[in-house]
């Protein structure tokens, strides 16, 4: 397919994905374009029964080799009004999605092996990849590629990283049940908010190694009615816990659940919690950084390779290769102008940078394949 046939085939792709957002597990009108668009191609598209994504497989044989891009949009106010916003490039991503899928269907003939490419749903909840993993989706897979677009500040226009090293996160919600009391008889009660201080000034207590980025805090807290004479007895929290790698956020959660056994214990209550959300730091494997090194300089060119990127933000792509080790994972950094920032209500970016980012996932692809080939060969 000839340069200009892409991009313009991949302009119309975007612009539709673009004007119908939907938030996360609400997919289905996206779910269905993509469908219907791969049957068109002469694929078929696998679906789920019980949630939105799909999967499609391109070649023959079991599928080592996979690319996964994300769907969903984000729920937020734009100008004056809340609606679903691809303020995060998940429309880019769709769409460099299926134009990897039209180039590789050119390829056909030539390639050595099964393809597969994902589209996850709920990336923004941190849920697709579980659910996806629970399909048995990525199990077949080898090699898992992945793709983000990135902000200005991070990567300049026309550059391409071969590795982003996502950090690590995870958000709790819980309940401290304490006992209600006349504020005038404090000591017939157990003051939900004053738990909920010690909470907070315990988790300030959790010591990691100052050579780790890492933090723990509460975000929400709510407790009391209308009634300022009423001791509180039940609250509910909400805790964000950051950290640039696995083993890291293994110590603040192991450091969090002593601080709450430890406090329950002083004040003689129960204290429930969930995690709501966990999303993984990223396990970059060096042979697929390797693969996604050489396919940006066989398309872009050695002069717009930039170094791998380390980046505060969380990315649910690399639960994939938490949960199964045997994968080995990157994600592609496409450097396309992203402003003011990711999650920006008017976020843009340059869109022709998105072709480039299919030809580069195409390439790794292939050479994905070939290492396979020769893997099985020896």
């Amino acid at each position: 397919m000839q340069e200009q046939q892409l991009a313009e085939r991949l302009q119309t792709i975007f612009d539709q994905l673009h004007r119908n957002p939907e938030v996360s597990w609400g997919e289905v009108e996206t779910t269905a374009y993509v469908a219907d668009f791969l049957r068109k191609e002469g694929f078929e598209p696998h679906t789920f029964e019980n949630m939105t994504g799909l999967f499609v497989d391109i070649g023959e044989g079991t599928p080592k080799v996979g690319f996964r891009t994300d769907m969903d949009a984000l729920w937020q106010e734009v100008d004056g009004q809340f609606r679903a916003n691809h303020s995060c490039g998940h429309d880019g991503h769709m769409t460099m999605a299926l134009g990897t899928i039209l180039l590789l269907k050119e390829l056909v003939p030539t390639l050595t092996g099964a393809v597969r490419i994902i589209f996850q749903p709920a990336e923004e909840k941190a849920q697709g990849a579980k659910a996806l993993v629970e399909q048995g989706v990525v199990d077949p897979l080898t090699f898992l590629f992945g793709i983000h677009v990135r902000p200005v500040f991070e990567l300049l226009d026309g550059a391409y990283a071969p590795a982003l090293y996502h950090g690590a996160a995870k958000l709790l919600t819980g309940t401290i049940n304490g006992v209600e009391a006349h504020g005038a008889r404090p000591e017939k009660g157990v003051n939900a908010i004053e738990a909920a201080a010690t909470l907070c000034d315990g988790l300030k207590r959790i010591w990691i190694s100052p050579a780790q980025s890492a933090s723990i805090k509460m975000t929400q807290l709510h407790a009391g009615g209308t009634a300022t004479n009423v001791i509180p007895g039940k609250a509910t929290f909400s805790i964000d816990a950051r950290a640039q790698n696995n083993e890291t956020m293994e110590a603040l959660t192991k450091g969090f659940e002593k601080v709450v056994a430890a406090v329950s214990t002083m004040y003689g209550i129960s204290i429930d919690y969930q995690v709501d959300a966990h999303i993984a730091a990223a396990q970059v494997d060096d042979r697929a950084k390797g693969i996604m090194q050489q396919a940006i300089i066989d398309v872009a060119g050695k002069e717009n390779l930039a170094p791998e990127i380390v980046t505060p933000g969380g990315e649910d792509f690399h639960f994939y290769a938490y949960t199964r080790p045997h994968l080995q994972t990157t994600m592609l950094g496409l450097g396309c102008g992203v402003t003011p920032g990711l999650h920006h209500p008017q976020m843009t970016f340059n869109q022709k940078q998105l072709p480039i980012g299919a030809q580069i996932i195409t390439k790794a692809l292939m050479l994905a394949l070939q290492q396979v080939e020769r893997s099985e060969y020896q």
